[in-house]
Protein backbone atom coordinates (compact mmCIF):
# COMPACT_ATOMS: atom_id res chain seq x y z
CA UNK A 1 0.00 0.00 0.00
CA UNK A 2 1.38 3.41 -1.25
CA UNK A 3 1.35 6.03 1.45
CA UNK A 4 -0.77 8.98 0.39
CA UNK A 5 0.82 12.38 0.03
CA UNK A 6 0.42 15.40 2.93
CA UNK A 7 -2.08 17.73 2.34
CA UNK A 8 -0.09 21.04 1.12
CA UNK A 9 -1.58 24.52 1.75
CA UNK A 10 -0.18 27.66 0.77
CA UNK A 11 -0.46 30.55 3.25
CA UNK A 12 -0.44 34.22 2.61
CA UNK A 13 1.14 35.57 5.91
CA UNK A 14 3.19 35.60 8.93
CA UNK A 15 4.63 31.72 9.89
CA UNK A 16 4.30 32.76 13.62
CA UNK A 17 0.92 33.37 13.60
CA UNK A 18 0.44 29.53 12.70
CA UNK A 19 -1.19 26.87 14.80
CA UNK A 20 0.51 23.55 13.77
CA UNK A 21 2.54 21.31 16.08
CA UNK A 22 5.62 22.34 14.31
CA UNK A 23 6.85 25.12 12.88
CA UNK A 24 10.00 25.50 10.43
CA UNK A 25 12.58 28.38 11.48
CA UNK A 26 14.58 29.26 8.59
CA UNK A 27 17.93 29.51 11.01
CA UNK A 28 21.54 30.68 10.73
CA UNK A 29 23.92 28.19 12.21
CA UNK A 30 24.47 29.42 15.19
CA UNK A 31 20.78 28.76 16.37
CA UNK A 32 21.10 32.30 18.72
CA UNK A 33 18.94 34.50 15.76
CA UNK A 34 18.97 36.58 13.47
CA UNK A 35 17.15 38.82 10.87
CA UNK A 36 14.02 37.38 8.55
CA UNK A 37 11.99 34.67 9.27
CA UNK A 38 14.64 33.93 12.49
CA UNK A 39 14.23 36.61 14.39
CA UNK A 40 10.72 36.52 13.71
CA UNK A 41 10.52 33.30 15.37
CA UNK A 42 12.77 33.92 18.38
CA UNK A 43 10.75 37.28 19.13
CA UNK A 44 7.49 36.09 18.89
CA UNK A 45 8.52 32.97 20.84
CA UNK A 46 10.21 34.16 23.66
CA UNK A 47 13.49 33.46 25.45
CA UNK A 48 12.58 29.68 25.86
CA UNK A 49 13.53 28.73 22.09
CA UNK A 50 16.91 31.00 22.75
CA UNK A 51 17.72 29.03 25.77
CA UNK A 52 16.68 25.66 24.16
CA UNK A 53 19.11 26.86 21.32
CA UNK A 54 22.02 27.70 23.82
CA UNK A 55 21.82 24.25 25.45
CA UNK A 56 21.98 22.59 21.75
CA UNK A 57 24.81 24.80 21.06
CA UNK A 58 26.52 23.27 24.68
CA UNK A 59 25.80 20.10 23.86
CA UNK A 60 25.89 18.24 20.13
CA UNK A 61 26.23 21.56 18.08
CA UNK A 62 29.26 23.92 19.55
CA UNK A 63 30.27 24.31 15.93
CA UNK A 64 26.58 25.30 15.03
CA UNK A 65 24.50 23.43 12.92
CA UNK A 66 25.14 22.33 9.76
CA UNK A 67 23.66 23.21 6.17
CA UNK A 68 20.81 20.83 5.05
CA UNK A 69 20.64 19.74 9.01
CA UNK A 70 17.72 20.30 11.18
CA UNK A 71 17.03 20.46 15.42
CA UNK A 72 14.17 21.07 17.33
CA UNK A 73 13.85 22.96 20.35
CA UNK A 74 10.64 24.66 22.30
CA UNK A 75 8.70 26.68 20.51
CA UNK A 76 7.54 29.02 23.60
CA UNK A 77 4.97 31.38 23.22
CA UNK A 78 4.12 30.45 19.50
CA UNK A 79 1.20 28.47 18.67
CA UNK A 80 3.12 25.40 18.34
CA UNK A 81 4.76 22.37 19.92
CA UNK A 82 7.85 22.93 18.80
CA UNK A 83 9.98 24.77 16.37
CA UNK A 84 12.54 22.92 13.76
CA UNK A 85 15.57 25.03 13.03
CA UNK A 86 17.18 24.27 9.60
CA UNK A 87 20.10 25.78 8.04
CA UNK A 88 19.41 26.83 4.23
CA UNK A 89 22.17 27.23 2.01
CA UNK A 90 23.39 30.41 0.61
CA UNK A 91 22.26 30.49 -3.65
CA UNK A 92 25.65 30.12 -5.49
CA UNK A 93 26.04 30.68 -9.16
CA UNK A 94 28.61 28.58 -9.47
CA UNK A 95 27.85 25.54 -7.25
CA UNK A 96 24.34 23.47 -7.41
CA UNK A 97 23.69 23.10 -3.85
CA UNK A 98 19.96 21.72 -4.61
CA UNK A 99 20.34 18.77 -2.46
CA UNK A 100 21.46 21.08 0.72
CA UNK A 101 18.21 23.03 0.14
CA UNK A 102 16.24 19.80 -0.84
CA UNK A 103 18.28 18.13 2.68
CA UNK A 104 16.69 21.33 4.79
CA UNK A 105 12.78 20.29 4.08
CA UNK A 106 13.30 16.37 4.08
CA UNK A 107 15.42 16.75 7.93
CA UNK A 108 13.29 18.79 8.83
CA UNK A 109 10.22 16.07 7.96
CA UNK A 110 12.21 13.64 9.63
CA UNK A 111 12.44 15.58 12.69
CA UNK A 112 9.00 16.19 12.51
CA UNK A 113 8.27 12.57 12.01
CA UNK A 114 10.15 11.58 14.86
CA UNK A 115 8.41 14.06 17.34
CA UNK A 116 5.37 12.65 16.18
CA UNK A 117 4.12 16.01 14.80
CA UNK A 118 1.21 15.98 12.08
CA UNK A 119 1.34 19.62 11.18
CA UNK A 120 3.97 21.72 10.20
CA UNK A 121 4.38 25.19 9.05
CA UNK A 122 7.26 25.71 6.39
CA UNK A 123 9.03 29.27 5.20
CA UNK A 124 10.46 29.39 2.05
CA UNK A 125 13.94 28.23 3.04
CA UNK A 126 16.85 30.32 1.60
CA UNK A 127 14.67 32.65 -0.74
CA UNK A 128 15.63 35.75 1.21
CA UNK A 129 19.12 37.01 2.49
CA UNK A 130 20.70 33.44 1.41
CA UNK A 131 19.51 34.78 -2.46
CA UNK A 132 17.72 31.83 -3.56
CA UNK A 133 15.45 32.19 -6.51
CA UNK A 134 12.30 32.32 -5.36
CA UNK A 135 10.92 29.68 -8.60
CA UNK A 136 13.85 27.58 -8.02
CA UNK A 137 13.28 27.36 -4.36
CA UNK A 138 9.56 26.90 -4.33
CA UNK A 139 9.87 23.65 -7.15
CA UNK A 140 12.54 21.87 -4.66
CA UNK A 141 10.18 22.76 -2.00
CA UNK A 142 7.53 21.36 -2.94
CA UNK A 143 9.14 18.77 -4.79
CA UNK A 144 10.97 17.60 -1.59
CA UNK A 145 7.79 17.69 0.58
CA UNK A 146 5.99 15.21 -1.76
CA UNK A 147 8.48 12.56 -1.40
CA UNK A 148 9.90 12.61 1.79
CA UNK A 149 6.82 13.83 4.44
CA UNK A 150 6.24 11.03 6.93
CA UNK A 151 2.62 9.05 6.94
CA UNK A 152 2.22 10.56 10.25
CA UNK A 153 2.87 14.04 8.83
CA UNK A 154 -0.36 14.90 6.60
CA UNK A 155 -0.91 18.83 6.79
CA UNK A 156 2.21 20.72 5.23
CA UNK A 157 1.78 24.51 4.87
CA UNK A 158 4.24 26.85 3.23
CA UNK A 159 3.56 30.50 4.47
CA UNK A 160 4.55 33.11 2.46
CA UNK A 161 5.13 36.32 3.51
CA UNK A 162 5.03 38.58 -0.09
CA UNK A 163 2.23 38.35 -3.01
CA UNK A 164 5.17 37.28 -5.49
CA UNK A 165 6.40 34.12 -3.49
CA UNK A 166 2.94 32.89 -3.08
CA UNK A 167 2.39 33.09 -6.93
CA UNK A 168 5.57 31.17 -7.42
CA UNK A 169 4.63 28.30 -4.85
CA UNK A 170 1.48 28.49 -6.72
CA UNK A 171 2.91 27.74 -9.84
CA UNK A 172 5.23 24.93 -8.26
CA UNK A 173 2.19 23.24 -6.66
CA UNK A 174 0.08 23.18 -9.86
CA UNK A 175 2.91 21.64 -11.56
CA UNK A 176 3.39 18.79 -9.27
CA UNK A 177 -0.02 17.52 -9.66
Amino acid sequence: MTQSPPVITLVHGDITDQHVDAIVNAANSSLLGGGGVDGAIHRRGGPAILEDCRKLRASHYGRGLPTGKAVATTAGRLHARWVIHTVGPVHSVVEDRSDLLASCYRESLRVAGELGATSIAFPAVSTGIYGWPIDDGARIAVRTVREAAPASVTDVRFVLFDTHAYREFEKALAAER
